[in-house]
């Protein structure tokens, strides 16, 4: 059964893979989008990319977003386990 979607949905989905990182598999879960029709929105808009320099951008922007949230997340992580180590050795010193 093909269900049609509207140009604004399938960006959101794309932009939820790209951007924000999620798997094919939680997108599915969610939206009860098919992994097949996902991958298909995620590679016309990768095509899209090539011939379109604003869409070019829009996709630089995405990939730069999540570059810095995984990269943000990575030193909240180290930041907390830092401060653990602090108060672990505070301990020990008094």
């Amino acid at each position: 059964m093909s269900q049609n979607y509207t140009p604004e949905f399938k960006k959101k989905i794309v932009r939820l893979h790209e951007e924000d990182g999620r798997t094919y598999k939680s997108i599915t879960a969610e939206y009860g989008v098919s992994k097949a029709s996902i991958s298909k929105w995620c590679s016309e808009f990768s095509k899209e990319c090539q011939t379109s320099p604003e869409t070019k951008a829009e996709y630089d922007n995405m990939k730069e977003l999540l570059k810095l949230k995984r990269e943000n997340e990575e030193l909240r992580k180290e930041n907390l386990f830092l401060k653990k180590a602090a108060a672990f050795f505070a301990k020990e010193i008094d």
